[in-house]
């Protein structure tokens, strides 16, 4: 599984891990149509993200496309990305070394969030209390995701410790060091995000955290030791058993 199949694309194990993200975010409905784009760092400037018009379901591990995000002529290639993805992920790792792992969905709960007056997510269950303190919100949204907008959007996870933005009017942007601590922070910010809406609609006060409980558990969460590395793990065991193609 972990030989390449195609020894002239390098950064094998690499793509199979984004590949599985992508098909697992497609089994569990977070994707949108040919929308959307993961994007994952491999040294310099290069970059591996989805090719242009590809649903999530059938991203493979070969099917990857290597960019430079210095490279101005990219959108002249003929495996161009989609604009979006390339102002909006060419932007991010330019100027965010740390943000190794690039995720952008439009999750239907994220979206919600993203929708109200004020997006902020309050820690009142352990799994929003991972992004108590560490969690950004937009609220200059400028139309879609060009290079302007995406180069404004990056401002906005400058400091290391956001690692979560919620894009008003817009979607969610998870950025991590790998693919697993970043698909894990998606998956839960999808999750935390759901038990917020569910929770507000009963009408009831909510049972938020205090802010030293709430960074306590946020920091715990960061020092879990390799949650995010078995959950991809166990993610790419089931789809080895019933969608092997993906690390293709």
């Amino acid at each position: 599984m972990n030989a390449p199949m195609y020894p002239n694309l390098s950064h094998w194990p690499q793509r199979i891990d984004l590949a599985a993200a992508f098909r697992w975010c497609a089994h569990l409905n977070m994707h949108e149509s040919v929308a959307n784009h993961f994007s994952l760092a491999v040294g310099g400037s290069q970059f591996l993200i989805n090719p242009n018009g590809r649903h999530f379901a059938r991203i493979t591990a070969s099917s990857l496309i290597e960019i430079d995000a210095d490279d101005p002529a990219t959108m002249a290639r003929p495996d161009a990305p989609d604009p979006t993805a390339w102002g909006l992920h060419g932007a991010l790792h330019r100027a965010l070394p740390h943000a190794v792992c690039v995720m952008h969905v439009h999750s239907i709960h994220a979206v919600v969030l993203a929708s109200l007056q004020d997006s902020r997510l309050p820690p009142i269950d352990q799994n929003s209390a991972m992004f108590y303190g560490r969690h950004a919100v937009d609220e200059s949204y400028g139309g879609m995701a060009f290079e302007e907008e995406g180069a404004r959007c990056a401002t906005l996870l400058s400091d290391p410790k956001m690692t979560t933005l919620v894009m008003g009017n817009h979607g969610v942007l998870v950025i991590g060091r790998t693919v697993a601590e970043t698909f894990n922070r998606l998956y839960y910010f999808e999750r935390a995000c759901e038990t917020y809406i569910r929770a507000l609609q009963t009408g009831q006060p909510l049972r938020v955290m205090q802010g030293d409980i709430a960074e306590k558990t946020a920091r715990e969460w960061e020092e879990y030791p390799n949650f995010a590395q078995a959950h991809l793990r166990e993610i790419k065991a089931l789809l080895d058993a019933t969608s092997p193609d993906y690390a293709r």
